[in-house]
């Protein structure tokens, strides 16, 4: 049978980005990737399935909501801006070291922008640009409310639209578009060009079993010949996006309880037209609308893909029971058991407005759907656009004291008591923040290394500002920027 320190479920950007971090720590760790696809990062890593926004909380608003009291809370838009300087410092460390290829930039400079119109809105938006350039890490984001400078920045969107509209932006101009797949890729070969790495394709884990002597046994089948085999792990990582919901399931662990998903897939209009496509040079996010999930934001998307622009807008979101794009339609069924049922129903209890939303949205027509993009691009024409399907996500559900359950957005790492078992739930902003997520599995799973000398130091060669505050020491930030602007080549693209 054979033996592996480290086991990782899925060869996405979550288990390419641990991977790598365990294999700069530990040059000799034994290595095993399996992927059920033929492909690598082809699920939710993959630049289609995904809006390839480095997410930095420049233009989300959802990031920042406002409260009862008309206070803006900026401190999830802080801590995901932070962590997003923590991903582009590992990325910069692996090109510098000629560790990541990048034939293609997987990373583009461009603007990130709010845009809003109404009055409450425009109110929202300046006590949002109020509170977040109190702070070094948003000190450079411009606004405006005049028309014309707005027009500068975004022609195409106000080309057609009222001057007599009430409206207001925001922008960044240190924002990016990722290609996470590319990134994902050229970490994962990076990996097979290591000893003691092997990646597996084509490979489904069916359980996952505790042995009780501190390691776990693992059942592979061989999709291509329906061959299976029976590995063990001292450690494993479930980074298998809607799909590691099942997988921490199989494992038995009593954290696992009261956990449960809920499957939203995307849609978005990609744009056919070359002439518009060059018209557009940013990322301009609005506001949700009521009972929206976070991932539905409207966003009008300039992508820059292995060298060629697009332009999306969406997302449009769509309902299938199915926790993966490749997934089964069994997915959502088979994941209810008797220790998430009540939170699943207490959570549908507190969230009918999104199940309304779901609702709208799936049996909306195409018209419906143009209207949309016709409040961010008022001179739109309908057949400039085709319908794409993206990916797909699942929200977490909770067990919570207090309400039942709950839905719960973003990421969450779920550990056994030993923590020699590590599975990463939830959606968005995962990719961008993968880094210091999989930073979080270290410091729960392996606490005393990470506190050590020698990993210390190699931390902080790859991650320079590890341990200090990127979000109140302005020198650190401005410095970190430049350290990362440079190396990726954001300015000169």
């Amino acid at each position: 049978m054979a033996k592996q320190d480290f086991t990782l479920i899925g060869a996405g950007i979550m288990s390419a980005t641990l991977g790598v971090l365990l294999k700069q720590l530990i040059p000799d760790a034994k290595i095993a990737i399996y992927e059920r696809l033929d492909k690598v990062g082809a699920e939710s890593s993959d630049a289609w399935n995904n809006a390839g926004t480095g997410h930095s909380a420049f233009c989300e608003l959802n990031y920042t909501p406002e409260n009862e009291q008309g206070e803006i809370d900026i401190s999830k838009a802080l801590k995901i801006s932070e962590s997003f300087e923590v991903s582009k410092q590992l990325w910069a460390y692996l090109v510098k070291n000629n560790l990541l290829p990048a034939e293609d930039p997987f990373i583009n400079d461009i603007d990130h922008m709010s845009f809003v119109w109404g009055d409450e809105n425009l109110n929202f938006l300046r006590k949002r640009h109020k509170a977040l350039t109190a702070y070094p890490i948003f000190k450079d984001m411009l606004h405006s409310e005049n028309y014309d400078e707005i027009k500068e920045w975004v022609p195409l969107m106000m080309t057609g639209r009222s001057k007599n509209q009430t409206i207001g932006a925001t922008r960044m101009s240190i924002g990016t578009d990722v290609n996470f797949g590319t990134i994902t890729r050229g970490m994962i070969a990076y990996l097979q060009s290591c000893d003691g790495v092997e990646v597996f394709l084509g490979h489904q884990v069916e359980d996952i079993d505790d042995k009780k002597d501190g390691t776990w046994e693992i059942e592979v089948k061989d999709l291509h010949t329906d061959k299976e085999k029976t590995i063990e792990s001292n450690f494993v990582f479930i980074g298998a996006g809607g799909g590691a919901l099942k997988l921490l399931e199989k494992s038995d662990i009593p954290e696992a309880d009261g956990y449960g998903g809920f499957p939203v897939s995307g849609q978005f209009l990609k744009c056919n037209n070359p002439e518009v496509i060059l018209q557009h040079e940013a990322k301009v996010y609005g506001m949700a609308e009521v009972g929206a999930p976070p991932m539905s934001v409207p966003h009008l998307d300039t992508r820059m893909l292995n060298g060629v622009r697009s332009l999306l807008f969406g997302p449009y979101a769509g309902f299938s029971t199915k926790f993966l794009k490749n997934g089964s339609y069994f997915d959502l069924p088979l994941s209810i058991d008797a220790h998430n049922i009540f939170p699943i129903l207490r959570a549908g209890l507190h969230n009918i407005s999104l199940t309304k939303y779901l609702i709208e949205q799936v049996v909306q027509s195409p018209e419906e759907r143009f209207k949309a993009l016709e409040k961010y691009y008022p001179n739109a024409k309908i057949e400039d656009w085709e319908l794409i399907t993206a990916g797909q996500r699942v929200q977490i559900i909770k067990k919570d004291a207090k309400e039942g359950g709950v839905l719960k957005f973003g990421t969450e790492i779920v550990t056994n008591k030993n923590k020699t078992l590590a599975a990463l739930l939830g959606a968005s902003p995962g990719a961008s923040t993968s880094v210091s997520i999989m930073l979080s599995v270290l410091n729960q799973c392996f606490p005393m290394q990470v506190k050590s000398k020698a990993w210390q130091q190699k931390l902080t060669e790859m991650i320079p500002s590890l341990g200090r505050s990127l979000i109140t020491d302005e020198k650190l930030c401005i410095n970190t920027r430049n350290y990362t602007t440079a190396i990726l080549k954001l300015e000169d693209q």
